[in-house]
């Protein structure tokens, strides 16, 4: 079945909350029913014909383009199907979502698959802050799924998540995993100060120098076997790991030990030679 495309039509004036760009409610619509979903613009109640001209009938394939910067909310809660958003894109992409994929060609803003449940989000340029985390008030971030950041990333990725994976290739940003109760990052580029604050549990696996803040302590260094099924899926994805991670040993430290202290930040080897 041929996607269903959304061009938007003009920048809105004030953020849009397009939470109707998901495949479940697309899919079973005809394109006048797509029309008339409705959307928020500021306060008021609008509907999607109002800023996006719509090609094709429903499908669990979407396509958005447009300058979305302003758009909020693409993705967010969906069970299924597949969202490529060609362009940058604003708050909120994939919050909630439980399947299906997002790929963004371009940059997105804050809280990239905040507090998810499953699927799979990529973004090929950068991304904001909160990258799966919590939204403030929550216990919990994310609790399942998959994270891929292919430019830089923002302050607190990571936040409180429970399980999952997030991965990304560029610099983050201060408080990276910050009060983590479970689940796995990968760093593959230099990180901000405090990586790791107030963790409880989980794993932050970086290939990278990381300044540890010193309530972190060091255990041992070995040949982190684990993580060669987490590298040989990346690699899968099309994220190879650098030549020798899969054999070189890693230095494992715990912490936060100014929290529960059952965390743990493996440093690569030739990254802290």
């Amino acid at each position: 079945m041929a996607p269903t495309i959304f061009t938007l039509k003009t920048l809105p004036a004030v953020p849009l909350e397009a939470d109707a760009l998901t495949p479940d409610l697309v899919a079973p619509r005809s394109r006048q029913e797509i029309l008339a979903l409705p959307v928020f613009h500021g306060n008021q109640k609008r509907v999607l014909g109002d800023f996006f001209d719509v090609e094709g009938e429903g499908s669990e394939d979407l396509v958005v383009r447009g300058d979305l910067n302003r758009v909020k909310g693409i993705g967010r809660g969906m069970t299924r199907g597949r969202v490529t958003v060609l362009g940058h894109v604003g708050m909120h992409l994939g919050a909630h979502m439980a399947g299906g994929e997002i790929v963004v060609a371009g940059n997105a803003s804050d809280w990239v698959g905040a507090e998810m449940t499953g699927g799979r989000i990529r973004i090929r340029g950068d991304a904001g802050g909160q990258v799966g985390g919590a939204y403030r008030g929550s216990p919990v971030g994310m609790r399942r799924g998959t994270i891929i950041v292919e430019g830089s990333a923002g302050i607190e990725l990571g936040m409180r998540m429970r399980a999952g994976l997030i991965v990304v290739l560029g610099r983050v940003s201060d408080f990276a995993g910050t009060q983590m109760r479970g689940g796995t990052v990968f760093l593959f580029g230099p990180a901000g100060l405090r990586a790791g604050a107030w963790m409880k549990r989980g794993t932050i696996v970086s290939f990278a120098p990381l300044n540890l803040l010193p309530t972190f302590l060091y255990d041992c260094s070995f040949p982190a076997v684990f993580l060669r099924p987490y590298l040989r899926s990346l690699a899968a994805l099309g994220v190879p790991a650098p030549a020798g991670a899969l054999d070189r040993p890693y230095a494992h430290y715990t912490g936060d030990t100014a929290d529960v202290g059952k965390g743990e930040i493996l440093l690569w080897h030739e990254a802290t030679a």
